[in-house]
This record gives structure tokens, sequence and C-alpha cells, in this order.
């Protein structure tokens, strides 16, 4: 029988750092051996165990590069604003995905000379109409922007948080949904804060994981009602319209014509001044 040798202090790391783990199978093997070859061996098998465990260097060098690209989070008000106790029902818990790699950009189809005040008064409409004639199990927006540039939270689940929307058939996974309140199609003013605003909330949406809104990124249809069949792998911008993913004109023609612009700003805004990337999928 081979007799197990404990190992030294050096050979378990030194004072404050804990002891690698050792598989029993290995132990034993390494009890077999003499002496000083005994703890050299266990001394080398300790920094591999550590070595493992420790993320690859381009696993942290592309944290590092996302981190660098975050941008700030703009203010937005919390749905307590717009769903009173009258309007809310009771709802299944949210789903989520496990990031959001592209926007899609809506417009809510209603009318533009709203004061803004009664924003929370349009958005509390619209759930009512998706939750009640639609039969949805809430508001399919993940936020909603105003004529004068409040961004509220739409869908409930938490807006720093991947949820899974309702706002864009065949590819709500991995995606987010920004409404714009009006209807802008072509020769309707859309207002520079609303505009503003909805540059704001996609650079800091999408630069919670990294991707830049300039640049194209593959999604997979979920839905045949789509304009791709489920299980089609399509390229969208990271910044789309609704009519990209659906046989829709939504977000309407003047808003559309908007998006070069919000895409450029939303980089601008994540601290990108370099070329546009290509197309890829964090």
């Amino acid at each position: 029988m081979c007799a197990l040798r404990p190992a030294s202090r050096s050979a378990r790391g030194g004072r404050g750092r804990s002891p690698a783990r050792i598989p029993g199978p290995l132990l034993v093997l390494l009890g077999c051996l003499p002496g000083l070859a005994a703890v050299a061996a266990l001394g080398l098998c300790a920094g591999d165990v550590e070595h493992a465990a420790r993320p690859a260097p381009s696993a942290r060098a592309a944290d590092a590069r996302a981190a660098a690209h975050r941008a700030a989070r703009p203010p937005i008000v919390p749905r307590a604003a717009w769903l009173d106790d009258l309007a809310r029902h009771a709802q299944p818990p949210p789903r989520y995905d496990d990031k959001v790699v592209a926007v899609f950009v809506h417009h809510t189809d209603s009318p533009n000379g709203y004061d803004c005040a009664d924003a929370p008064r349009i958005i509390r409409y619209l759930y009512a109409g998706q939750t009640g004639a639609r039969n949805w199990d809430d508001i399919g927006y993940n936020f909603l922007v105003d004529r004068c540039g409040t961004i509220y939270e739409g869908r409930a689940g938490g807006v720093d948080r991947p949820v899974t929307g309702a706002h864009t058939q065949g590819f709500n996974h991995r995606t987010a949904g920004i409404a714009a309140l009006g209807t802008f199609t072509s020769g309707v003013p859309v207002p520079q804060a609303m505009v503003d605003a909805i540059a704001a909330l996609t650079a800091w949406k999408l630069g919670l994981s990294g991707v830049d809104p300039r640049a194209h990124v593959r999604l997979t249809s979920s839905n045949s009602h789509s304009r791709y069949a489920a299980g089609v792998t399509a390229v969208f911008p990271a910044l789309a319209g609704h009519r990209d993913g659906y046989m829709t004109t939504c977000p309407g023609a003047a808003l559309t014509a908007r998006l070069p612009e919000i895409r450029r700003t939303a980089a601008r805004l994540q601290g990108r001044t370099g070329a546009r990337p290509l197309t890829g999928t964090p």
C-alpha cells in the first residue's frame, strides 16, 4: 500500500489563499511518489486546476470591451405612473431571454396632438386594448416614448433585464421594443426630443450587451407569420424598424427615415468613434 504524504504549505498555495481542490484518485497516485516529487507534482496539479477556473483571456477582453461602451441609463418613468389599480389585471410572471442584442422601433398609430401630460393616459389606453381585445398578458412594448422625450417603462419585468416582449411577431426573443407615441407616416415631423430619447434608450439597452447600434445582428424567427418562416435566421440592423421583421409600414416612413440618425447618436453615446462594425451577434 502507498501512504499519502501531507502537502507542504508552499504546495497548498501559501498563506491567505484557499487550497486548490485535487481529485481524490489523483491524490492516491501522488501518494505513491517519493517525498519531493510528490510535493512538486501536487504543486503543478494545483496550478493547473487554478488556471482552469480562470476566465479565458478572450472572454475577459470581450467583457472589457463591452463595459467600455456602456452608455448612461436615461430617466425612465415606472409603470406605476400609468397603470392604476382599476386598469391592472392579474398576469403571469415575466419571461426573460439571456440578453438584448437588437431593438425594434414602432409607432403606436395614435393621434400626435396630445399634451405630454396625457401620455400616461394614452399608454393605459394602449394597455387596455392589447390586454382586452387582443387578450395579451401585458402591454407588448418594453418601452414607450412621448413627443416630449419622456421614456416610460412598458412591459413588466424590470427595465434593466432582458424581458421578452410582444412587439415584433417572430422576433420578440433577444430584442426590445420601443414605441413612439403617435403616427409618423410620410411627411409627419418627428419631434427631435423623441428622436434623442430613443437614441439614449437604445445606447443604454444595447450597451448592456456590448452591441454597437450601427451593427447588424442575426436573429432566428420563431413564427412563420413574420417576414421569415419559423427557424430561419435573418440579418437585421441592431436598431431596426418593426417593418424589417413583419409585414407592416410601422414605424411609419417619417420615423424610419430618422433611424440612421438614431443609430449614429446611440453609437456616439456609447463612446464609439470607430468604423461601423461587421455583422455579428454577441
